[in-house]
This record gives C-alpha cells, structure tokens and sequence, in this order.
C-alpha cells in the first residue's frame, strides 16, 4: 500500500428525524482492502451512496488523489474510477450476460467484442462466464460474477461491495477472496462492507466502524478479535446465543414426496422433497440462493398449493389451506424479500403489523379494524426486537434493510406460531441483531415451536439448528444431525452431492 487514494473529511447527511452520517471522516489507501463495519442504521448505505454520487452529503468533503471528489451522479463516480456491486442484483433475467453488462456501459462496444472481453476478463480473474448463457439460467453466485465482472470492465480503482458472500458457497467465498486480493496486488483498493466479520479478519487490512451514524473506531481486522470488532460496533458486550436442551416431541411438520413447478420462469421446481419436523425442533436447511427455497416456502405457507397428503400438521393436510387458513392453525412463515413481499413498501408499520398478525392477534371484529391494538403490535414489535425507528407510523420503506428484517421477524415469532418457516432470518442485520433473533427462534423452539430456519448462513445453520439439509436444483439432501457436520461436508451438501458421495468427496478433501 502507498498513498491515500480517497480521502473523507467530516461527511453529513441528515433525513428527517435521522442523522445518517454525522461527520463522519477517514481514509482508503492505494491497493488496501477497507472494511467499513456497523450496525443497521450506523449509516454504511448512506456513507457508499455518497462516494457513489447517488446521494449529496450536507457538508464535509472527499478528495480524490488530493483532488475535489463531489460527484454529482454514479456516472460521474464511474469516470474517476468507483465501481459498486450493490447486495441486490439489478440484472435481467430474460437477457443474456453480455446484454447485461451492456446496459451498466456508457458506450459498449459491437456484442461480438463485448463477449471476447467478458470471457477474457472473467477467466482472467477466475470468475468464469459464458457472456451467451441467459441470467435467468444462473446460479446466484454466476450472477453475481456478471455484476463483478461488469463493475472490472470499468477498470476500477476503488471497488464498493456490499454483503458479497452472502449468496455464496463456502468454496465460491474462497474464489472470490482469491480474485480480490489479485486485484488488490494489481493496486486496486476495495471497500467491503459485510456483517460476517471471520471473513472481515480473513481479508481486509483495515476496519473503519460506525455507530449511530458516527466513526467511533478504527482497527486492524486481523489483529481483532470478531467478538471485540462487534463489540465495537454496538458499544456493548454481546450476548452469545444459548439454547436450553430439550427432547424432540411428536412430529408437528410433515413433508411427504413434494414436487411443485415453480410459478416463475427463471424459478426453481421442487422435485420430491421429504422431511418432518419436531415439536421443540430447529431443522436448518442451506443452499446457495435459486435452489427452490423461494417455492418451499410459498408450500410451506400455503402461497402455493400442493395435494392435500403432501403437506401435513399434526397428521392433518393442509396442502389445501391458503396462508389465512394455516395461520389460524398455527403456521407462520417470513419470506427473504423484505419489501413487497415479507412488508408492503407503502404501509405504515403499524399497517404491516395487521397485515399478517390480524387473525392471531385478534385485530379486527366484524369487519373493522383495531387499531389501537395494531399499534400496540407494531410497538411492541418495535421494542422487544430494537427496531430503530422514529415511530410505528413510518412507511416500511424507510427503515434500513436490517431494521425492516428485524421487524418482520418479531412480527412473526410473537405471534407464538406452533409452526415457523423463515427464510433468510438474519440476512443483512448486524452481529447483534442477528444474534437476538437467533435467541428468539431458539426460544420459540424450547417453548415446543416446530421451525425450519432457510439460511445461506452456514455459520447461522451450525449454531441453531439440531439437523441440516441442502437445497440443489429443488432436491433435498438426506438430512444429518447438524452436530460433527464439517463445513466441506455442508459445501459438497449445497453443491448437490449427497449421501455417502458427502462423506467420500469430505474424506478426499481431507487427505
């Protein structure tokens, strides 16, 4: 590492009834991986959308290789050299790769130039792409090698990613840590933000952290502890999850020999899937994102109807039942997408509350709505799971993704399901909040919840869950008490390999 590359120096940005940024200064050098750390809501979004040009900071200033940096768009950002790959894909699914990356172009080049290009720099880069496969095809991790790929065809000199890994594979991470740090050799400074912090030790030089919108610190990831780098970020000692050992009950969930086609083109069909879950049970089921966990949900719920013998609770089908009807028998799900599907963006949260806990929590009566006991959800929601927030009167759309995540889940789980179905529970929350949700699931669960935790978080999956199953291409793997799986055993798991494949290719590994 040599010089400075960007430099910031007090940056404010203030939106009504928050401070997201509140002087807010350091540095990223030449060739340095920089982490930026902090709690939802500590102001990461804010601070990259401001080196981005996609949002004016209130005062404070950025130099550029000593020079004036205030740009006005991503466009002008783009020409001095940032590149971002945002956490949520903007890709289409109906174009191919090259297609794809054209459209993030200024002024692409002939399709036949573009595809050699693309082919060359991803080989270049051990992020292979065939530029002619439809997006709609690939895998989560294949697509987020096209927004990596298109952000290097810009010839970046500062590169933003934001929560990378979290559709990957544990051997994809080790891919994409290995083109990192070529690209970090090459001089290419990064700014990585990401709540998983053995993987901050593991790559970054440097770790700015923010809290309430504040630098409080500053520390060198590999010589920090993860616990004391979290610590750091809530400015609390953290609690670390704990789960109080009960036996298994009866059998509350049973799947008996799914199979559904996926209601989306570019989705993934479930080919028969079996499994039951236990009262006081957590069973964990891992995958890399597009591997049906979006239409197990959406059966498991009652968004998608199957036979009647195919989904079961308590020796009852419910295949039949919509979501209103499985709600009233005790069986509650939250999806992965926050907005527009776990939280209407518009709705109020109060709004959002009634939404789906008005059968359970008895807010209507003869059609009218309660509203003073929606409020009261929604409040209770909003200080039991910390949701920072001004009011329960804010449109959904305005928390952070962390904080919204945080109200989706209590909303679910103090609803007291007999049930639970939860698709990426801690995605995109801070190691605290995430921790607090676990406790909560694994609460739910000691209090004789059956719960089938969906989650890409390997780490997530180990911690709470009694057995582990991997979705691949919409089959289930054979499922494994989750005590003494090896994370290589969980990779060739996720990466379709099953049985006594798992444990042979795990023995291989090993020698």
């Amino acid at each position: 590492m040599t010089g400075t590359l960007l430099s910031i120096e007090g940056l404010t940005k203030a939106y009504p009834g928050v401070i997201a940024n509140d002087s807010v200064s350091f540095d990223i050098k030449e060739g340095e991986v920089h982490a930026l750390l902090g709690e939802n809501g500590a102001g990461k979004s804010t601070l990259v959308k401001m080196i981005y040009g996609l949002v004016k900071p209130d005062s404070g200033t950025m130099t550029w290789r000593g020079e004036d940096f205030a740009p006005a768009e991503p466009r002008v950002a783009r020409a001095t050299g940032v590149a971002m790959v945002f956490q949520h894909f903007s890709l289409f699914e109906a174009l191919n790769v090259a297609e794809n990356v054209a459209l993030g172009m200024e002024n692409p080049p002939p399709m036949r130039d573009l595809a050699g290009r693309i082919k060359e720099v991803s080989e270049t880069y051990g992020l292979p792409l065939d530029p002619y496969r439809t997006v709609g095809d690939l895998s989560a991790g294949e697509r987020q090698r096209v927004e990596i790929i298109r952000c290097l065809l810009q010839d970046p000199k500062l590169l933003i990613m934001d929560e990378p890994t979290s559709v990957l594979t544990p051997q994809e991470v080790e891919i994409l840590f290995e083109t990192l740090r070529k690209l970090k050799s090459e001089g290419t400074s990064i700014l990585y933000i990401s709540h998983k912090l053995e993987e901050i030790r593991a790559l970054c030089d440097h770790a700015t952290i923010l809290r309430l919108g504040k630098n409080v610190g500053e520390c060198v990831p590999a010589e920090t502890s993860a616990r004391d780098m979290a610590e750091m970020m809530v400015g609390d000692t953290l609690q670390t999850p704990t789960r109080k050992a009960k036996d298994g009950g009866a059998v509350v969930l049973e799947v008996s020999a799914l199979s559904m086609t996926s209601a989306s083109e570019f989705g993934t069909s479930l080919k028969d899937i079996s499994f039951s879950v236990k009262s006081g049970e957590i069973l964990g089921l891992g995958g890399v994102a597009g591997n049906g966990q979006d239409e197990l949900l959406a059966a498991l719920s009652g968004e998608a109807l199957s036979t009647t013998d195919t989904v079961k609770i308590k020796g009852s089908g419910v295949g039949h039942l919509g979501p209103n009807q499985r709600r009233e028998i005790g069986t509650l799900a939250a999806p992965e997408e926050r907005l527009g599907h776990a939280a209407a963006p518009a709705m109020s949260l109060v709004e959002n509350a009634l939404l789906t806990g008005a059968i359970r929590k008895d807010l209507t009566s003869n059609g009218f709505v309660n509203w003073a006991g929606a409020k009261a959800f929604a409040e209770d929601i909003i200080a039991k799971f910390d949701v920072r927030t001004p009011g329960s009167d804010r449109a959904a759309r305005a928390l952070s993704g962390g904080n919204l995540q945080k109200f989706v889940i209590g909303r679910e789980i103090l609803q007291d399901p007999e049930v639970l179905i939860v698709n990426q529970p801690t995605w995109g929350v801070d190691a605290a909040a995430a921790a607090a949700i676990r406790q909560s699931l694994m609460d739910l669960a000691a209090k004789g919840a059956a719960i089938v935790v969906i989650s890409q978080d390997l780490d997530e999956l180990m911690e709470i869950s009694d057995r582990f199953g991997a979705l691949n291409e919409g089959r289930l793997s054979e499922l494994r008490p989750t005590a003494g799986l090896s994370i290589d055993e969980i990779g060739l798991m996720m990466g379709g390999a099953h049985g006594m494949e798992v444990a042979h290719l795990s023995e291989e590994a090993s020698a």
